[in-house]
């Protein structure tokens, strides 16, 4: 029987691509690349302590993401903090990039879900899930299949 999910247990999505660790890294950390298959990030440098904001929503409500790098091992491992303008609770994005002969497999974790507030629906894990699976399995994926 499949183990169930419980609520604070990080989101790990795992997709392998056709495509070079430089050109997956470049994906990740090139501002004008990223708002192709990303957000739009005005001011984004792959720096241990770069601060930086985004607007991402739905038609009716846009929210104010608020990060900062802390962690970059370049063409390995890019790692995030991400919270939210509304919200008091912080969570950490961590992107690992492991090379599959001339693919890469690349590692999303999305931890700390669960310190968002209950108030905040939006902020619910089940849509953090279907937003992740859209940005890595879909939209990455056209951006490097390109």
């Amino acid at each position: 029987m499949p183990r169930e999910k419980t609520v604070n247990e990080a989101i790990v999505l795992e997709r392998t691509f056709d495509a070079s660790i430089d050109r997956v890294w470049q994906a990740l950390t090139d501002a004008n690349k990223m708002k192709e298959w990303y957000f739009d990030i005005k001011h984004f440098k792959a720096e241990v302590g770069h601060q930086f904001q985004f607007y991402a929503g739905d038609e009716t409500r846009q929210y104010l993401h608020i990060c900062i790098i802390k962690e970059v091992i370049p063409k390995k491992k890019l790692a995030y903090s991400w919270k939210y303008e509304h919200d008091p609770g912080v969570s950490v994005v961590t992107f690992e990039l492991f090379a599959e002969g001339s693919k890469t497999k690349l590692r999303l974790t999305h931890e700390g879900i669960d310190n968002f507030s209950k108030a905040h629906p939006e902020l619910e894990r089940k849509n953090f899930v279907m937003g992740w699976d859209q940005i890595i399995n879909t939209n990455l994926k056209d951006f490097l299949g390109k």
